[in-house]
């Protein structure tokens, strides 16, 4: 156990090997960041489409908050949670944390009151960081509000005008910068950053990554998608408070020397300005975003020729959407399968399109070893599907405060069990099939709705789509399939769709019952569908007239 009562369920062993190979750079994460600053403080480190700071701008601003945050108290092993929209901020707070051996655990904008609460609880935070307001609530008050019950927190840091009891973040952006010299050396093996990621539980959960699976891990990933000889500018669509974000200040700037491109939150309209003001050599964003930008008919309008490929991950995407960004974006199409639980596999930019919509990559052990396993963990002939298990230098160290999800998806030789289902072909690519956790059971079958998704979505008229079950006292649940259409579509009736379903080869006995059109899909604070709240919506139209809600058909016969 380090420091910050963090523990490394990765045997020490496998984590040196990992050093001695050169695969982790055994730095900390501002020593990285401030070998870049060296090599180049001119340059454009974090860029919107209103302000840019330099490398050496940022490395001054983050000398600064280390020393206030230092003469608050903070030390290393102490937790600074913050929520902030996308900003140069996060890489200064990153970076500051890194600086004193602390760690960060951000979150996105759009959490309520209870994930706010458990996720400061949990992660025992010493200081919060948020803006005044989000929508019509007012952070500082919640906050506020919730504080005799978090023991912890003793700093309260306001991105806004001072009120009583909080500082200001401006404030302790502003003063002398700490000496290089006067900060603690950091082992790079202690703990970061804390990654969110809210899975299938009921509440979200904190992931603990050290510098060196940050670095060696996570940043190599982006290594491996680089142009040699290019300067990589990655434009993140999503939080850089998510798991998928994660990669933006310690990545692209401690790693690789580029620059973070980010827009305050996402829209298609400006992120296709975006693409032509900054200039991005790489996107990243979730099937959805990349969706709605590939809709609208600006983008074919709009110079694409700095783009080397868009990065779609945080949820699988369909062949129809795979077909129309590449053709929409003109670039190369990287599909990646990851997870803040320490999962990364992803196509390369001389895979075949055939490959592309139809498998995941290959493994690569320089950053994360999978293999697939059957129900009692034994790992099963190459060919056959089962649980797809995850181990390498992306690994993270383990939940934090959180044992039993420790005991529930780790093992003792630090591999990570997903829940995904999968299998390896005889070229060595995966091949993701499914989720053991989103499976509809209707009448005793299982029903995969990635399958349903999938087919929906080549339709050409849908933008995206997505399936959620309907509970059900006779068959246990029905299907209902939501869809976004492009602007100006017709929408066909349930009996149409789902005879679109069949002629593309759906089984009769895994039609949905209910259809409903929306606007758009609703996003998590993630950046994901948000299939929660389209559950919920569902739930409290019951199927009333004047709900969204199209159609429904009885296929209770066929499912049993």
């Amino acid at each position: 156990m380090n420091h910050a009562g963090i523990i490394d369920l990765v045997p020490a062993e496998v984590r040196a090997q990992w050093i001695r190979n050169g695969i982790y750079p055994n730095r900390s994460l501002f020593a990285l960041f401030c070998e870049q600053v060296r090599k180049n403080p001119g340059k454009a480190a974090a860029v919107s489409p209103v302000h840019a700071i330099t490398y050496g701008e940022l490395q001054h601003k983050i000398l600064c908050l280390a020393a206030n945050l230092r003469d608050l108290g903070v030390a290393a092993g102490d937790v600074i949670a913050y929520q902030l929209t996308n900003s140069w901020y996060h890489c200064a707070i990153d970076l500051a944390a890194a600086a004193l051996g602390a760690i960060v655990a951000p979150f996105p904008p759009g959490r309520g009151r209870l994930d706010i609460e458990s996720l400061l609880r949990r992660c025992d935070a010493r200081v919060i960081i948020v803006e005044p307001k989000f929508v019509q609530q007012d952070l500082c008050e919640l906050i506020e509000s919730l504080r005799p019950s978090l023991l912890s927190l003793r700093i309260l840091v306001v991105d806004g005008e001072a009120r009583a009891g909080w500082h200001t973040l401006d404030a302790l952006l502003q003063s002398r910068p700490v000496a290089l010299d006067r900060l603690p050396v950091v082992d790079p093996d202690a703990p970061v950053r804390f990654l969110i990621s809210s899975g299938t539980e009921s509440d979200p959960k904190w992931i603990a990554y050290s510098h060196n699976a940050l670095a060696g891990g996570r940043g190599r990933f982006l290594q491996r998608i680089h142009a040699p000889g290019r300067d990589f500018r990655g434009l993140y669509l999503m939080p850089l408070g998510t798991a998928f974000g994660s990669t933006a200040t310690f990545g692209v700037l401690s790693w690789l020397g580029g620059t973070v491109l980010m827009l305050p939150q996402f829209d298609a309209a400006a992120a296709i300005r975006a693409i032509a003001q900054l200039k991005p050599t790489h996107i990243f964003g979730v099937p959805t975003m990349f969706q709605r930008i590939a809709a609208d008919p600006a983008l074919i309008a709009t110079d694409t020729s700095s783009l080397i490929a868009i990065v779609s991950g945080g949820a699988k995407i369909d062949e129809a959407s795979i077909r129309r960004c590449t053709e929409a974006f003109r670039c190369g199409f990287i599909s990646l399968y990851g997870s803040a639980d320490g999962v990364n596999c992803h196509t390369m930019l001389d895979d075949s399109v055939e490959t592309i919509l139809r498998k995941t990559g290959r493994p690569n052990p320089d950053v994360c070893s999978i293999r697939i396993v059957d129900d009692q963990k034994r790992e099963v002939t190459q060919g056959h599907i089962g649980e797809i298990a995850a181990r390498g230098p992306i690994t993270p160290m383990q939940y934090v405060n959180n044992p039993e999800l420790d005991a529930l998806y780790r093992d003792a030789d630090g591999w990570v069990y997903t829940g995904d289902l999968g299998f390896i072909d005889d070229q060595g690519y995966l091949v993701l099939t499914g989720r053991k956790k989103e499976i509809i059971i209707r009448g005793g079958v299982n029903i995969s709705p990635a399958q349903i998704e999938e087919i929906a979505a080549s339709h050409p008229a849908v933008v995206s789509a997505a399936c959620i079950p309907v509970t059900d006292d006779d068959l246990g649940h029905r299907i209902c399939l939501c869809l976004a259409m492009r602007e100006g579509a017709e929408r066909p009736s349930l009996a149409q769709f789902t005879r679109f379903l069949l002629d593309s080869g759906l089984e009769k006995n895994k039609l949905p019952e209910y259809l409903r059109y929306l606007r758009q899909l609703p996003l998590s604070p993630a950046g994901k569908v948000d299939k929660k709240q389209l559950i919920n919506e569902l739930e409290n139209t019951q199927f009333k007239s004047n709900a969204a809600v199209i159609g429904k058909a009885d296929y209770s016969q066929r499912a049993h």
